[in-house]
């Protein structure tokens, strides 16, 4: 499927030395003319990604995991219903990772997250995960002392640090058989605020908001910031970044398809061939189910 790479290719980020957030917009579109084409092509593209799916799952070897990061009402839950919608359940894993408990604070950072990675020929996604320690944690130093850390572990460097233990982790996962690809849903600050709004009039969308949710948007400049660097970072080939424009929810969802779509073909994916053993088997089950009933006696009648 050509066009998945086609759409989500602009997105990618697979070296992040160069990348500045201010050169990515929140409200394109890329070449798609509207809303109907891009609810075609996602039609599409779910039909592709089932099929993908079945093979992945059937194979056995690969794994694939999927990490959302983004602001709040960027549209993470929405993009994970839509784009998986024709998944089948046995295949997939979400977890959705809110502030860490009094058990997960006793551990590194990294654990609460890893004890949740898919099996082989599993899609893992995340909603938030371990990044969230370089993010919210980040324009909240105060956090930090909730995780229980030595002080001389926690200096000038620890984001930095942070990083490279992730880069790490991401290497080793990718080296056994998962493929990785992150997605950055890129909001605008206006566009957010237009969703909060929409939360607070509409009741049946009341239980969405949070009176912390208004409380972060005073600490956008920084949390803009420190998505940049963790972009930065963090994009590389084996575990590339997806800065997805997100002020339109339609073409958020068919980017993150795409990006998924164009993820699984490029494995080596393939229904498992069964050897000359198996087929021998195979060939006397069919035997023994084609024979049933052929020696069966007539009735008689009494």
């Amino acid at each position: 499927m050509k066009i998945a790479k086609q759409l989500s290719k602009p997105f990618r980020i697979d070296d992040g030395r160069k990348f500045r957030l201010k050169d990515h917009d929140p409200g394109d579109t890329g070449d798609i003319a509207s809303k109907d084409e891009a609810a075609d092509l996602l039609k599409a593209g779910v039909t592709r990604l089932c099929e993908l799916q079945d093979v992945l799952y059937a194979q056995d070897h690969w794994g694939l995991l999927l990490v959302f990061q983004a602001m709040d009402a960027a549209g993470k839950d929405g993009v994970i219903k839509h784009v998986m919608s024709g998944i089948n359940p046995q295949g997939c894993q979400v977890y959705s990772f809110k502030q860490p408990s009094s058990e997960e604070l006793d551990h590194d950072f990294m654990w609460r997250t890893a004890k949740s990675l898919p099996e082989r020929g599993r899609i893992g996604i995340f909603n938030r995960s371990y990044y969230e320690e370089t993010l919210v944690v980040r324009v909240h130093p105060e956090y930090l002392q909730g995780q229980r850390l030595p002080p001389s572990v926690v200096d000038e460097d620890i984001w930095s640090k942070r990083f490279e233990d992730i880069n790490a982790f991401e290497r080793y996962f990718s080296r056994n058989g998962y493929a990785i690809r992150k997605f950055f849903l890129n909001v605008s600050k206006k566009e957010q605020k237009k969703r909060f709004l929409k939360r607070l009039d509409e009741p049946e969308k009341n239980w969405k908001f949070s009176a912390g949710d208004a409380k972060e948007r005073g600490h956008w400049k920084e949390y803009m910031h420190a998505y940049e660097e963790m972009i930065r970072a963090t994009a590389t080939p084996h575990a590339p970044w997806y800065v997805v424009p997100a002020d339109h929810k339609w073409f958020t969802r068919l980017v993150v398809a795409a990006a998924v779509i164009d993820a699984l073909e490029s494995l080596d994916l393939h229904y498992p061939v069964v050897d000359e053993s198996k087929r021998k088997e195979l060939e006397l089950a069919r035997a023994v189910l084609e024979g049933e009933g052929k020696d069966k006696p007539a009735r008689e009648d009494a």
